[in-house]
């Protein structure tokens, strides 16, 4: 084999290597060049020591091989580490830097439907007005409890927290109108309260409570915080204070998709909840029990976890790290 030759024809790729693995940050896709042209270069490697071993030549490949290896390891770590690093610091930041746009949401939306279901318990003729005798008695006394078991707890599960996820993210991908974010909310309280007068006035409070609760308040406070959120990012154009609009809103869109991608998470959980407890055996008293439980978690995960990585310098900036412009002031 010419070993002159060889080297001429595949300089190029040992290169194209050697670049990748000084840089500092890898796209995806140089990620995945990497890892094919360290292959290619481990191939090369070998025949070189087979067919024309040179020690120079063996000795830069082996080298360039050891970096890129420990780079595509580095590679990997980062990942899972960057993973952790957004539950354990970005997410509950986000949650807690935006605290007070979704408390006050889930403030507001719960006064609401205190109200709507006091008036509508009140107004017993607005159930019968929509819903003919026959239709109530049968969401009364089963269609409301069987909703919970009619499927397998499997199937349930994912269908309910993909329809959750998707409402979190309407909430928040329709943010920047406003308006819109305050329409779903109203009609998922509207919703609820309906219902809740309904099962009150044919004597099921207690049931619909004991469904309701146990993966409702984690799920409803989702719903809250994807609401608040929303919001938030349509007053960061109203008034994006010391920032152009373009800068509030870029940053505003980037810590929404921050909580957008927890939620998914979080909205998993009050999924499982709903698939697996609620329709569960359990006495009410249990079921409610873990679903306080699970709330308070989540209140426990934004003011304790949240408040310390706010305080230790995260902000739910989503790539904020990769931001050379990035602004400090504060919400």
């Amino acid at each position: 084999m010419d070993l002159d030759a060889y080297v001429l024809v595949h300089s190029g790729e040992w290169q194209r290597l050697d670049q990748l693995v000084s840089r500092r940050r890898l796209t995806g896709p140089e990620s995945d060049e990497l890892m094919e042209l360290y292959e290619r270069v481990a191939t090369q490697l070998s025949v070189v020591r087979s067919n024309a071993p040179d020690a120079e030549v063996i000795a830069f490949l082996s080298s360039l091989l050891a970096t890129a290896r420990n780079r595509a390891a580095g590679t990997r770590v980062t990942t899972w580490s960057g993973v952790a690093g957004f539950f354990t610091h970005r997410f509950p930041a986000a949650l807690y830097r935006l605290r007070w746009w979704w408390l006050s949401t889930m403030g507001a939306s719960i006064v609401v439907w205190a109200v709507l279901m006091i008036w509508l318990l009140q107004h017993p003729e607005v159930a019968t007005s929509t819903l003919s005798p026959a239709e109530i008695e049968q969401y009364v006394e089963e269609d409301f409890e069987n909703y919970y078991s009619e499927y397998a707890a499997g199937s349930f599960g994912t269908l309910v927290w993909v329809n959750n996820a998707w409402v979190a993210a309407l909430c928040i991908a329709l943010g920047v109108l406003g308006v819109p974010v305050v329409y779903l909310l109203l009609t998922n309280v509207l919703n609820v309260a309906f219902a809740g007068a309904l099962m009150t006035e044919y004597g099921q409070g207690w049931n619909f409570w004991g469904l309701l609760l146990p993966h409702g308040l984690l799920e409803l406070t989702a719903i809250f915080v994807a609401g608040g959120v929303g919001l938030h990012l349509f007053w960061s154009w109203v008034a994006p204070g010391a920032r152009t609009r373009s800068q509030a809103m870029a940053r505003g869109g980037r810590t929404a998709a921050t909580v957008a991608l927890g939620l998914v998470a979080v909205l998993f959980v009050s999924g499982v909840i709903e698939a697996v407890v609620t329709p569960s055996p359990l006495p009410t008293a249990v079921r409610l029990a873990i679903g306080v439980l699970a709330e308070a978690t989540f209140f426990a995960y934004v003011f304790v976890l949240g408040r310390n990585a706010v305080r230790g310098g995260a902000d739910g900036d989503l790539g904020a790290d990769l931001l050379d412009d990035r602004v400090a002031a504060a919400d």
